[in-house]
């Protein structure tokens, strides 16, 4: 993760801070910074979106493909995730220094999207055990400011929903055979159903407090954090800890109950401002802010 090195004094000062409510940017404890929401962002693919959470920014663009369905789930299509740093975003993604750390994201998105009634991937299923549509999820962080996985969840529930897949006809022949015939038509298309799509919320203990939407400096002196997954409906889909630092039970019982809030707030912004965007192939808006 991209970091930021702060003296002595300045950690001293953002912590007294959070522990009266009062961060560096006047924010308090549990308050995101604004965050900005661009659809149809992208040429030449099925589903785009622009993600800025003021110093973070980040760009998904998904590619709908035929492939074969996984052997163990024959009737179902699947996602897979790409993450890719510019070198822009800080100096320490230079090379291959992002490599690592897009890897590990990478397989964080795909153990959340892994979990069941996620998304219908049975609906991406065109020929059982032979064709399905793969969707190709490309994540590129243009610059890191903070908070990098609540921003690239948003920007990949916000990516879902603009996605547009081509309907298809599967055509038997006289012999038994099957060819499958894309509709070529620019109103021909399917939508997914995103309505159970989780978000990351990322709680950070700095002292004796937890915050949400942690900036860089933040970040630097944070001790422990829980990354949480969580459904429009408050429900948790998976949490991962962060940190060499442990958290007592208590500490994770409030961690929880926030992420539950923030979360359901972020899914109803979310879900609102996708929904005046309706089925244009782009818009923007801002979610909070």
């Amino acid at each position: 993760m991209a970091s930021t090195q702060l003296s002595d004094g300045e950690k001293t000062f953002i912590i007294h801070g959070i522990l009266d409510n009062l961060r560096t940017d006047g924010r308090s404890c549990e308050e995101y910074r604004q965050v900005e929401v661009e659809c149809g962002v992208v040429s030449n693919t099925s589903g785009s979106s622009r993600l800025r959470l003021l110093s973070t920014e980040v760009i998904v663009g998904i590619k709908a493909e035929m492939g074969n369905p996984r052997p163990e789930q024959p009737k179902e299509g699947r996602l897979e995730f790409f993450v890719d740093f510019s070198a822009n975003a800080s100096p320490e993604f230079e090379g291959r220094g992002g490599d690592d750390l897009a890897t590990e994201m990478a397989t964080r998105f795909d153990s959340v999207f892994g979990c069941k009634g996620v998304l219908d991937l049975k609906s991406l299923c065109i020929i059982e055990g032979q064709a399905c549509w793969v969707l190709y999820v490309d994540i590129v962080v243009l610059e890191c400011g903070g908070n990098l996985l609540d921003a690239m969840s948003l920007a990949v529930k916000a990516a879902l929903a603009n996605t547009r897949i081509p309907k298809v006809t599967v055509l038997r022949d006289s012999e038994g055979g099957e060819d499958i015939e894309v509709s070529d038509d620019p109103d021909g298309y399917v939508t997914l159903d995103t309505s159970m799509v989780p978000l990351l919320v990322t709680l950070s203990k700095v002292g004796q407090r937890h915050i949400v939407d942690a900036t860089l400096e933040e970040e630097s002196c944070c001790s422990a954090a829980l990354v949480i997954s969580v459904n429009p409906a408050g429900d948790f889909t998976g949490i991962v800890k962060k940190g060499s630092s442990s958290l007592t039970s208590d500490s994770i019982h409030d961690m929880l109950i926030t992420a539950k809030k923030v979360g359901v707030q972020l899914h109803k912004n979310l879900d609102s401002l996708l929904g005046a965007i309706g089925q244009n192939l782009s818009g923007r808006g801002f979610l909070i802010g």
